[in-house]
C-alpha cells in the first residue's frame, strides 16, 4: 500500500533534511519532486496542484526558514496537508435512531461490492451488531450465490427471492424480513455494470427512493486509480452517496485513488479493504494513513490489531511458561495461530515506525513458510509436543511422512526450538534491572 509513493517521498525528505538551512529555491525544488511523485502515483492533476500550492504557501514562510530543523518542519507541513487531503476526520457509518440501519452498496461490476458487503457485515457483527444482507444483484451470474456463501461463512442471514428480477420488491421485502428478525443493520448488495449507463443509474435511483437508505456507500477498486475517481464523480452526481469504501488497497503500490477520491467527491473514505480475507477491512483514519504514506508507521492500528488477535489470558499464561522455560510446541502452535489472526505480516511490518519500503524489499516475508512448521507440529503426538526430547529417529521419520516434509526439516525445527528454550533460560538468569534495560517484560 503506497509503497512507491512512500519510497519517493522519503528520498525527497532525506535530501531536504540533509541541508542545514533551507531557502525558497531548495524548498521549491523539493515541491517539484513531490508534485512529480504524486502524479506518478496516479493522483488527480487538480488535486496534486492544489496540494502542492498549499504546502508551498506554508513551507516558504518564515516559520520554516527560521526553524532549527527546517527539513523536519517541511515534513510536518506535508503530513498535515496529507491528512487534510484524505478527509481530515475519521467518519464511520451513522447508526439510525430507529433500527435497522439500511446501508446501500453501489459501484461498478468487479469493484468488490459483494465482498465488501460481507466484510462490513462481519465487522459489525464483531462489534455486537446483528447484520443482515440482501442480494439485490440479480444480473451478474453467481452474485446471489457468492453473497449466500459469504453469509454462511460469517453466520449472517442473506435475503433472496428466487427467480425475481424486481430489485425494488426484493429490497423492500428483505428489509421487512430483517425487521421481523430483529436485525439492526442491513447491507443491500446492488447490481453493477462494466461502465456507467442510464439503465443502471435508474435502477439504483429507484431502489434509493423505495427503501430510503440511511447511507449509500460507493465501492471503488483502489487499483484502478483515476478510473475509480471518475466513476465516483459520476455516481455522486446521480446518487449523492454518503461515503466511499476502497477495495484492493493492499495490491496498489501507488495509492492515487485514495489520495484523490475524497477531494474530488467531497465525500469521506469510510472503510478500506486491505486483503482477500473477510477480516481484512479497516476503518479509514486520515491521520494514520498520512503517517503510513510518509513512512512514519501506524502504531495505533498495530496495537489495535494486536489486541484483536491476541488473547490476554493466554498471553499471561505464556509469559509464566517463558519465565520457567516451559514453553512447548503446543504453545508454539497456538502463537502461530494468533499471529496469523492479526493479518498479513507485510502489513503489520508497514505499521512499525521507521520500517520503510526499502526495508520491506530486502525482507521477503513468506507466510507460506508457516505451513510446513504447522504441519510438522500437527503430525506430533500430544506427548511429543509437550516433551520434544522423546522424539527419536523413528519418530522423526514418522513425523516427516505425516507432515509431507523431510527429516532434515523436522531436525531443523527441533534444533531451533531447543535454541530458543536455552536463550529463555539464559535471559531468566539475568537480574530484573538487566532485563528491563533489554526491554523485556519479565
Amino acid at each position: 500500500m503506497f509503497g512507491e509513493l512512500t519510497e519517493k517521498l522519503n528520498s525527497i525528505f532525506k535530501h531536504l533534511k540533509g541541508r542545514g538551512k533551507l531557502n525558497k529555491k531548495n524548498i521549491e525544488e523539493a515541491l517539484k519532486a513531490i508534485r512529480r511523485a504524486l502524479l506518478e502515483a496516479d493522483v488527480n492533476y487538480r488535486v496534486t496542484k492544489k496540494f502542492v500550492n498549499q504546502v508551498k504557501e506554508r513551507a516558504v514562510g518564515q516559520e520554516v526558514l527560521k526553524s532549527i530543523t527546517p527539513g523536519q518542519m517541511v515534513v510536518k507541513i506535508v503530513h498535515d496537508e496529507l491528512i487534510s487531503l484524505l478527509g481530515q476526520e475519521t467518519k464511520d457509518i451513522k447508526m439510525a435512531s430507529q433500527p435497522p440501519t439500511i446501508i446501500m452498496m453501489v459501484g461498478l461490476q468487479g469493484s468488490g461490492k459483494t465482498t465488501m458487503a460481507g466484510k462490513l457485515a462481519r465487522y459489525f457483527k464483531s462489534k455486537g451488531k446483528l447484520p443482515f444482507m440482501i442480494a439485490g444483484d440479480v444480473y451478474r451470474p453467481a452474485a446471489i450465490d457468492q453473497l449466500q456463501i459469504l453469509g454462511k461463512s460469517i453466520d449472517v442471514p442473506v435475503f433472496t427471492i428466487s427467480g425475481s428480477k424486481n430489485v425494488v420488491k426484493i429490497c423492500q421485502k428483505g428489509i421487512a424480513d430483517a425487521r421481523r428478525q430483529g436485525r439492526n443493520i442491513v447491507f443491500i448488495d446492488t447490481a453493477g455494470r462494466l461502465h456507467i449507463d442510464e439503465k443502471m443509474m435508474d435502477e439504483v435511483s429507484r431502489v434509493k427512493k423505495a427503501v430510503n437508505p440511511h447511507e449509500i456507500l460507493f465501492v471503488a477498486d483502489g487499483m484502478t486509480g483515476q478510473d475509480a475517481v471518475n466513476t465516483a464523480r459520476e455516481f455522486n452526481r446521480h446518487l449523492e452517496f454518503d461515503g466511499v469504501c476502497l477495495t484492493k488497497l493492499d495490491g496498489d503500490a501507488r495509492g492515487g485513488a485514495a489520495l484523490s477520491i475524497a477531494q474530488v467527491t467531497k465525500k469521506p473514505i469510510k472503510y478500506i479493504g486491505v486483503g482477500e480475507r473477510l477480516d481484512a477491512i479497516e476503518l479509514f483514519h486520515p491521520d494514520r494513513m498520512a503517517s503510513r504514506i510518509l513512512g512514519m508507521g501506524d502504531i495505533v492500528s498495530l496495537v489495535e490489531k494486536t489486541q484483536q488477535g491476541i488473547d490476554e489470558e493466554k498471553a499471561r499464561k505464556l509469559e509464566k511458561k517463558l519465565r520457567k522455560a516451559e514453553f512447548t510446541f503446543e504453545d508454539f502452535l497456538e502463537q502461530l495461530e494468533q499471529i496469523k489472526n492479526m493479518g498479513p505480516l507485510n502489513q503489520l511490518l508497514g505499521m512499525i515506525p521507521g520500517f520503510n519500503t526499502a526495508m520491506a524489499k530486502g525482507l521477503q516475508v513468506d507466510e507460506k513458510a508457516f505451513s510446513p512448521i504447522e504441519a510438522i507440529i500437527q503430525s506430533m503426538t500430544l506427548e511429543e509436543r509437550c516433551r520434544p526430547h522423546v522424539i527419536n529417529g523413528s519418530r522423526r521419520k514418522r513425523i516427516a511422512r505425516g507432515s509431507g516434509t523431510t527429516v532434515q526439516q523436522v531436525n531443523q525445527l527441533l534444533r531451533q526450538f531447543e535454541e530458543m528454550k536455552k536463550m529463555m533460560k539464559r535471559l531468566n538468569k539475568l537480574s530484573p534491572n538487566k532485563l528491563s534495560r533489554l526491554g523485556l517484560p519479565f
